[in-house]
């Protein structure tokens, strides 16, 4: 018995502190952009079952223009970091619009990260990263996912980074 209200006690005690990923932006001081329109014959987002496809987003500004370049020669690892994380927060703008409430998310499956390399650029991993981190500042355990980062010699609009994803989502 004494287990058993231990156990109760925790559990009442961590639900009570467990954020939503709303409250966690809050916290983190981060609001979502607006959304632009999908620039092209796709959809941001395709829900089959209870997986949500997003396609490929880029860096883009607060003032809606797309942070350009080649990592390892026009931009540095800290600043293909910041350009992922600015396609997170974009992507999850995304999920919200599309979910209707972030609460709904139930795993990132799958990240799939392309970046804007020059030739002898190596250090993909470390510039997704940005975008895995906020997964993870955001949804916690749930944020952690299966990853893909790629370098590529060119990204349409000439953007930074691209980033695609799978979500799974409750019913």
């Amino acid at each position: 018995m004494k287990t058993l209200l231990l156990t109760l006690l925790f559990f009442t005690t961590f639900v009570a502190f467990a954020q939503s990923p709303e409250e966690k932006l809050a916290q983190l001081n981060i609001q979502l952009p607006e959304v632009p329109a999908a620039g092209g014959s796709f959809v941001d987002a395709v829900k089959v079952g209870n997986l949500i496809y997003l396609s490929g987003k880029g860096p883009r500004t607060g003032k809606g223009e797309y942070i350009t370049g080649k990592l390892g020669q026009d931009l540095t690892v800290e600043q293909g970091y910041e350009a992922a994380r600015l396609v997170a927060l974009l992507q999850l703008a995304v999920l919200k619009r599309e979910l209707g409430d972030l609460k709904r998310v139930k795993r990132i499956v799958k990240v799939n990260g392309y970046v804007n390399s020059a030739a002898t650029f190596y250090d993909q991993p470390n510039v997704i990263n940005g975008y895995s981190d906020m997964m993870i500042a955001v949804f916690g355990d749930m944020g952690k996912h299966a990853r893909t980062s790629v370098g590529t010699n060119a990204l349409p609009f000439n953007m930074a980074v691209e980033v695609e994803m799978i979500v799974e989502v409750e019913e």
